[in-house]
């Protein structure tokens, strides 16, 4: 049995407490602050959260059995959950990056033979035990931007072999890396190369063959499509989907991206917990999406990677979307694994309010994967995923953008970083 752990006299305390599912309009902005906080943690679980003068009543007889933290000065917020990953692959794409920067599109890209299919390539190539190494010192640097739980999406192999590779490298991780790794299966991220010309044929091959693998083995808990012009149609990823529900995946999907395709509409139809992406998404799409209580899922550094311009988080919070954001880490639109530039940017290109991005990258990610029951804020019975960040208030946080502010981070009560 490990020693009590009491974090005490932070600035401000954010526990965005409360909230049974994702948090919407208004509530977007309540974030339970606490000044002068206090949290008591006992076995890796939060035992009460308040004042440092109210835990100090309940606990001050204690603190000589307790290992303390002094947080003065500090900001203490929930672990930073990032909803929208493609961290295992193998390689890496630099040279796409100088290519867009001479004019080439995303899509002259990939229909070329770059983009996801390059990085497929070499995810096909690599050991699975390359893959894990690659991925590890990804989920290293996600841990020391303040990121205790990571969603991670397959869809860099394409055919059965390399998916259950990929995710059974993410189930590795998730059981030995301090990180918690939510897997989705991806298997409709692009048409492979080899079915081109046979698109129908590669959605059988998912439906009937891919599916069932992966819900047999347990190696994943949503299953996820690409629907965009050129890649999977809105009646090919309604298949996709609707077969995953079959087999108990959760659907989530990515909508919307490069041009308006009715992706929005559809994730509200399937009943999606998230639709992803979304910058071209139409206003009938973002009322069908609130009015479904779909999670729209905004990645505000792939846009700017791709000097797109961002979705519209503002107008989707407006309208009544519950909103999260994530970096979408990938080796060709995103290459990066930090939350906290991913936050600056949500008030910078999306209008959202630094309150805003908090909530979407703390319980709002967590209702996005599903763990919102034992992670995304600061509250009793849940594990106690905290980070203390060099900032002495939520504000700075975001004002002071580009910069890793992090101080230390607690997974499960155990000190990480």
């Amino acid at each position: 049995m490990r020693r009590p752990l009491w974090i005490k006299h932070a600035a401000q305390l954010v526990t965005v407490g409360g909230s049974k599912g994702p948090r919407t309009g208004a509530d977007m902005s309540e974030l339970g602050l606490i000044e002068d906080g206090s949290v008591w943690i006992e076995d890796g679980e939060i035992k009460a959260v308040g004042t440092t003068s109210e835990l100090e009543a309940r606990f001050g007889e204690w603190e000589e059995e307790a290992d303390v933290y002094e947080a003065t000065g500090r900001l203490v917020t929930p672990g930073l959950i990032d909803p929208h990953t493609h961290f295992v692959y193998g390689g890496s794409r630099e040279k796409e990056f100088e290519m867009r920067l001479e004019g080439a599109s995303y899509m002259d890209i990939m229909n070329a033979g770059g983009g996801i299919h390059a990085t497929t390539r070499m995810t096909r190539e690599a050991t699975e035990e390359e893959l894990y190494r690659q991925a590890e010192l990804r989920l290293n640097s996600f841990l020391r931007h303040g990121v205790t739980t990571v969603e991670g999406k397959s869809g860099y192999g394409m055919e059965l072999e390399t998916e259950l590779k990929q995710l059974g490298v993410m189930k590795q991780l998730n059981e030995q890396h301090p990180v918690d790794v939510v897997s989705t299966f991806m298997g409709a991220h692009a048409v492979p190369q080899e079915f081109k010309g046979r698109e129908d044929e590669f959605v059988g091959l998912i439906i009937d063959e891919m599916i069932p693998a992966v819900a047999a083995e347990k190696l994943a808990v949503f299953n996820d499509v690409f629907c965009e012009v050129g890649v999977y149609t809105p009646e090919q990823s309604r298949r996709i989907l609707e077969a995953g529900k079959r087999h108990g995946l959760k659907p989530k999907i990515h909508a919307d991206e490069i041009e308006p395709y009715g992706g929005a509409e559809l994730a509200a139809e399937v009943g999606a917990i998230s639709a992803e992406h979304l910058l071209k998404a139409s206003d009938k799409g973002i009322r069908r999406m609130a009015e479904a209580g779909v999670i729209a899922c905004l990645l505000p550094a792939t846009a700017l990677y791709l000097r797109e311009e961002a979705a519209r988080g503002r107008e989707m919070i407006d309208a009544g979307v519950p909103v999260t954001i994530s970096t979408d880490c990938n080796p060709g639109s995103s290459p990066t694994t930090s939350m906290p530039l991913v936050m600056n940017l949500a008030c910078i290109a999306m209008r959202m309010t630094p309150a805003e991005a908090l909530v979407a990258a703390t319980i709002n990610a967590a209702c996005a994967i599903g763990v919102q029951d034992k992670a995304g804020s600061i509250e009793p019975g849940k594990q106690a995923d905290l980070v203390i960040w060099n900032v002495r208030n939520y504000q700075e946080l975001q004002y002071l953008f580009g910069v890793n502010h992090v101080h230390a981070v607690w997974k499960k009560g155990r000190k990480v970083v």
